[in-house]
Formats: structure tokens, sequence, C-alpha cells
């Protein structure tokens, strides 16, 4: 009778902090979660297929961060779990970048929606075409003639540069993209 109701009982906050820890949460971030029962009833529905980690960041700072400004609990969250899990693998696939990423859970939350249908209607992808990146870093190294000159003395100025390409990219290029890109073409060592 005893064992009957022990496996009848739902798994207990200290069985679910294991369980989130072996999945390569800290154990911080695993405490936060199953704080509320619902905190971690959303956080498994976000973290289905993605990485643990990256949904678990994802919650806190992103989710939980905009609730907390708003005043609002888990429970009252605008944006579905499996919606933020859309957004998640988006970033993962790097369909989209982090900052967009971002951008778009704004639209979602004021608006709704499909995060993967806004993408696809609003042009949020991240730009990987080599040859609009090149565009770009060709643009920007045409109108800073000195900063070319600068950043060879000095490789580490390559930042300012990466940041200029996704101002003329409105933040869609890939930075990895660009930064390889830019090494190659201004001459820069892979440590710079």
């Amino acid at each position: 009778w005893v064992d009957a109701i022990a496996k009848s009982l739902p798994e207990l906050p200290d069985e679910k902090r294991a369980r989130f820890i072996a999945q390569g949460l800290s154990p911080y971030d695993a405490s936060v979660l199953v704080s509320e029962r619902e905190l971690a009833d959303y956080y498994e529905e976000l973290a289905k297929g993605v990485d643990a980690k990256a949904a678990a960041n994802w919650l806190n700072n992103e989710i939980l961060g905009r609730l907390n400004k708003a005043g609002l609990s888990i429970t009252e969250v605008p944006v579905s779990a499996a919606a933020n899990n859309a957004i998640i693998r988006m970033t993962a696939d790097a369909t989209i970048s982090g900052k967009i990423a971002k951008d778009l859970l704004d639209i979602v939350w004021a608006e709704g929606g499909d995060p993967k249908e806004v993408v696809e209607a609003r042009g949020m992808k991240q730009v990987t075409d080599t040859g609009a990146i090149d565009a770009a870093i060709e643009a920007v190294i045409a109108a800073n003639p000195e900063k070319v000159e600068e950043v060879k003395a000095k490789p580490k100025l390559a930042a300012w540069f990466v940041g200029q390409v996704m101002k003329q990219t409105g933040g869609k290029a890939n930075p990895a993209a660009v930064n390889a890109a830019l090494k190659t073409r201004l001459n820069l060592p892979d440590e710079g």
C-alpha cells in the first residue's frame, strides 16, 4: 500500500533539481527552476529537444526578466514555451542571431504569432550569404581607410569593423562569418 502511494506521488523538487543538474544545469539554475512548480513545468516544455543550458539561460534572462519588468508571474507569460523553444532552435541552427532572437521575442511578446512565421514575414533571417557580407565589408573599408591602417597595427581593432558591418547589415549578418571574412580581407592573424 505504501509503495503504491509512493509511486503515485509526483516528482519532488529535490529529485527534479538533481535531474536538471544531470542535464547540465548549474546547481543555482536548477534551484531557481524548481522554486515553483509552474516554472519547472514551463522550463521542461521549453527545453524539449534543445540544449538544457541554453533553455535555462533563455528562461532566466529573457523570459523571467520581462516578467519581472511587467510584474507578471510565469503563469501569465504571453509567449508559450513551445514558441520560445522555436526561437531557441532558430538561434541554435543560425537561422537567426542572438540579437535577432531578442527582437523576435519582443515582437511575439507584444503581438503574438508563430516565431517562424514572423521571421519569414519580416525578413529577420540571419545573413550568411558571403556575397552580402563581403559587400558590407567593402563598404565599411571604403568609408574608413584610416581605420584599415590602424587595424593592421592593432589587429584587436577588428572588432570595430565587425560592429560596423553588423550595423551595415541591420544586425542580420552572422558575426562568425563577418569575423572570418574580415580576417581574410584585412590579412589579420588568427589571434587578432
